[in-house]
């Protein structure tokens, strides 16, 4: 195939931005669009491999969040190009820029899968807000007025899966592991040879 011109080659853009805060900006937003794109392979695997009586409800939880966090790369991406730069779209070039990692391969508990979820859409706003004060300082106010409406969405995704983590009556014991609910003075008691001698208890 005949390559046009090269991925990091500036084409120019009509919106009036310069080249040194298109630059700036685009190399901001490749990295975010790496890093959404994984977000958004780990939720499906989520999707794909959650079970338990749980399982309808998550199961559309983490499918809710992949079409989300889908749309808004490709708002990034298209921003990119407004910018008269190409999106990074080889997978192992968006792993090299990705600043969060894909959890590894193999089957995790529902709980571990949720927690890694939270961390890593935490991670995510906290770069968002530092690309979004870089977009008001280079004065690319459309860049800054996307990100924010991105970083929003953000957080409300974190905060949705700080609920799920959260204990509750009706659900302790479904997503949580047991030394996730067990107060201190309930782990049992152990006998001379190491075995638990008591059973150990919910939180009230």
């Amino acid at each position: 195939m005949e390559k046009l011109r090269e991925k990091s080659e500036y084409e120019g853009n009509p919106v009036g931005l310069s080249k040194t805060t298109a630059t700036a900006m685009a190399n901001e937003l490749d990295r975010h669009l790496s890093s959404f794109i994984t977000l958004y392979n780990q939720y499906h695997k989520h999707h794909w491999m959650v079970e338990g009586p749980q399982f309808r409800d998550l199961h559309l939880f983490f499918e809710e969040h992949y079409t989300q966090i889908h749309e808004q790369y490709d708002a990034i991406a298209e921003r990119l190009t407004v910018m008269g730069y190409c999106p990074t779209c080889h997978p192992a070039k968006q792993l090299e820029l990705s600043y969060i990692a894909h959890e590894e391969e193999g089957v995790f508990r529902i709980r571990e899968m949720l927690k890694k979820d939270m961390e890593d859409e935490k991670t995510i706003v906290l770069e968002l807000r530092k690309s979004i004060k870089k977009a008001f300082e280079q004065e690319d106010f459309a860049t800054k007025a996307l990100l924010e409406g991105i970083l929003l969405k953000t957080e409300d995704r974190c905060h949705h899966i700080e609920h799920f983590l959260g204990e509750d009556g009706l659900s302790i014991g479904l997503i949580a592991s047991p030394d996730d609910i067990m107060e201190e003075d309930d782990q049992p008691a152990k006998g001379q040879n190491g075995k638990a001698k008591s059973t150990k208890k919910v939180k009230a």
